[in-house]
């Protein structure tokens, strides 16, 4: 269950919200956790017009030949900071030649050349590598993906075009207006059966088409959060990118703070909290224990409904699909997903656990649990 409310908010000691305090809104701004970290990594000493230099960048294969190009073109030196590159992004299965060796071999040689990180393919994708390397409480990361989102770890992560990724290259600055701050308090704890996308998926559905957070910080605080795993914070967290957020941040405790000491970066973790009073932009009350099993239909996450809403109505909903489909992209494509309705019971053709936000550890490992013992096909 999900409310929205585009009034301000004051959290007062990270627990009472009013909407008037003593303090004025201006002031309150600074007691956000997304202010503190914005502002340290503020270069412009304007706190509206942000010039912002980030303390680490990650590109997986599909940007990286691109990005270095052009820095080269620029007259890059070397990397002046870390960058991580990563590789077989969504590209297993490319075809054309050399095109992964090709790309593989350049990113090597950029990183041997320039100062770079290179990661094999073999061992992690790029969020993977992110999340157990590159996060720092505090910091931020510019990634050339849309999904770079580590804010369940207290890192504010951006995913932004090749353009800016290039310009952090040659020493320039990401330059945006502050952005406002919008309050997500989490409360209670997910039935039995509802996992991290459940949760995302509805946040997606109720902000989507209203552009309630759009270019916005989403800031995740509340007693809720100490009821999710670390791995169940990352796979919400790395969903907000379809809410159209710019970032998130959520306040850490010691499941963070365990996750850290785990990948050997106990020294890069901090408590993360809002100051004792904190002004926010707006507000939105997610609470996990009313919230369903969801599924996201074509054409946009935010396309969502309750899994008991889904099968209660799936011929009209995905016929209503197909023609959507029809009208968009004429005879180019036909879905004919309500064949897929039979007996009054929908079938799938496959099923794929993957991606930046399924192919977590957890999902896998409860996955693997299900399916002990069957085949996978």
């Amino acid at each position: 269950m999900i409310k929205v409310s585009n009034n301000g908010v004051y959290l007062i000691n990270g627990k009472e919200i009013v909407e008037n305090y003593s303090v004025s809104k201006e002031q309150a701004k600074k007691g956000t956790i997304a202010y503190s970290i914005l502002s340290s990594h503020n270069t412009s000493g304007n706190d509206n017009k942000l010039k912002i230099k980030f303390d680490a960048m990650a590109s997986h294969d599909i940007t990286y030949v691109g990005i270095i190009q052009t820095a080269r073109a620029g007259g890059l030196q070397k990397f002046p900071l870390p960058y991580a590159l990563t590789n077989c992004h969504n590209s297993l299965c490319a075809v054309g030649g050399t095109i992964n060796e090709d790309d593989h071999i350049f990113g090597l040689s950029a990183c041997k050349k320039y100062g770079g990180i290179y990661v094999p393919a073999n061992m992690a994708v790029i969020h993977q590598f992110a999340r157990e390397r590159l996060v720092k409480c505090g910091a931020m990361i510019l990634g050339s993906d849309s999904h770079t989102r580590y804010g369940a770890l207290g890192t504010m992560g951006v995913g932004e075009g090749g353009p800016e990724l290039v310009k952090q290259l040659l020493n320039n600055t990401y330059d945006i207006d502050y952005p406002q701050v919008v309050l997500v308090n989490v409360k209670g704890s997910p039935k039995k059966g509802v996992g991290p996308h459940d949760v995302a998926i509805a946040l997606v559905k109720a902000v989507f088409k209203t552009g309630f957070v759009k270019n916005k910080v989403l800031e995740f605080v509340g007693e809720g959060i100490k009821n999710l795993s670390v791995d169940f914070r990352n796979g919400i967290d790395v969903m907000t990118t379809e809410t159209t957020c710019l970032s998130s941040i959520w306040e850490t405790d010691e499941k963070v703070e365990e996750y850290y000491a785990i990948h050997g970066k106990k020294a890069d973790y901090k408590k993360l909290n809002p100051q004792s009073v904190a002004y926010y932009d707006s507000y939105i009350e997610l609470d996990l224990d009313k919230t369903e099993s969801m599924i996201a239909l074509p054409f946009h996450p935010s396309n969502a409904f309750t899994i008991k809403e889904f099968l209660a109505n799936a011929k009209d909903i995905l016929t209503e699909i197909d023609e959507n489909a029809k009208k968009t992209f004429g005879d180019k494509i036909n879905l004919d997903l309500a064949s897929k309705v039979i007996n009054g019971k929908v079938y799938a053709d496959q099923g794929i656990i993957a991606g930046c936000a399924g192919g977590l550890y957890e999902n896998l490992s409860v996955s693997a649990d299900i399916l002990d013992g069957k085949s996978t096909g």
